[in-house]
């Protein structure tokens, strides 16, 4: 990246954020703080009621624990630019920070969507394959699972960030977005992006279509699966252990699909600013919220935590 800057003529960016409600800068930076913050806290929460509580040191539990850490990271690498923009203006970031922060978000993101995937399939082995389930998912096997999603991530976002960080910057540096993202970076470039834009295209088809399969594939079993099962109280239960994981990923995808999924990066600059808070605002928010208020394991654990320490008072 040091050799692609000494041969541009763009030393630094300048991030956009949302001009048209700069006016409401101090309120948007409260607000946003706070949803930081309760996204952080909840997501601290859910990793740290898993590894105190033996019932929930589970392998689902495991997937969710690592889903908050990386979540958190996630988020971390662009809210707190986006806070210094709403209470101060315009930011600038250096063009090699500037594209470490293209290539960490992409690398937790796709690593996250991978490990959404993980967990589909963790969900479809505990409900239709619970004989096997110990055995496949033991210990072992969720560390390597959690590797594997991390080391995809890596290798498949590293090749286009280092790509477009290879081209020229030589002419507007104001990036219409609140962080650095792939699609606006590829259109402040002065060179010939055809072949970067058309693998990132790629790239997040694969990325995206992987995951979805899978979770298709394994939520279609797990349905049939729970049609099966002689009571309505047992399908209940059975559904109920799902429905947090869809409506993140529906949430997810959504988003996902509109910034990514299209083969000239360029399309829809505007609109992507909008979208990005969904991944990077909303659903981080809903995140630690849909997990432990809907989840009566969760529920047991804190009211155990909780009656522990009034009992040490």
């Amino acid at each position: 990246m040091e050799h692609a800057r000494n041969q541009t003529e763009v030393q630094e960016f300048i991030l956009e954020g949302f001009p048209n409600v700069q006016h409401l800068g101090m309120v948007l930076f409260m607000v946003h703080l706070l949803a930081y913050l309760t996204s952080i806290m909840g997501n601290i929460l859910i990793i740290t009621i898993t590894w105190v509580d033996h019932r929930l040191q589970t392998p689902m539990y495991f997937f969710l624990s690592s889903f908050s850490f990386f979540e958190c990271c996630f988020i971390t690498t662009v809210i707190p630019k986006l806070l210094a923009i709403f209470l101060s203006g315009k930011q600038s970031i250096s063009f090699s920070a500037c594209f470490t922060q293209a290539f960490v978000f992409l690398f937790l993101g796709t690593t996250v969507f991978f490990l959404m995937a993980v967990l589909s399939l963790d969900r479809y082995l505990a409900i239709c394959k619970p004989l096997y389930y110990p055995t496949i998912m033991n210990p072992r096997m969720c560390f390597l699972l959690v590797m594997a999603c991390l080391a995809l991530g890596f290798v498949l976002m590293v090749v286009p960030v280092i790509m477009l960080s290879q081209s020229s910057f030589c002419g507007p540096h104001v990036i219409p977005h609140f962080f650095c993202d792939f699609g606006p970076l590829v259109h402040l470039s002065c060179s010939d992006t055809r072949s970067t834009e058309l693998l990132a295209f790629v790239l997040a088809l694969v990325i995206l279509l992987t995951s979805l399969i899978i979770t298709i594939i394994a939520y279609s079993n797990i349905v049939v699966t729970i049609m099966r099962l002689p009571s309505a109280k047992e399908q209940q239960k059975a559904f109920s252990t799902c429905s947090s994981h869809l409506m993140v990923l529906f949430l997810m995808y959504g988003s996902c699909v509109f910034i990514y999924v299209k083969p000239k990066q360029t399309n829809r600059l505007n609109s992507n600013r909008e979208a990005a808070l969904v991944n990077t605002v909303v659903t981080p928010l809903l995140n630690p919220v849909i997990y432990t208020l809907r989840n009566k394991q969760v529920h047991q654990a804190l009211r155990n935590a909780l009656s522990r320490v009034r009992l040490q008072k």
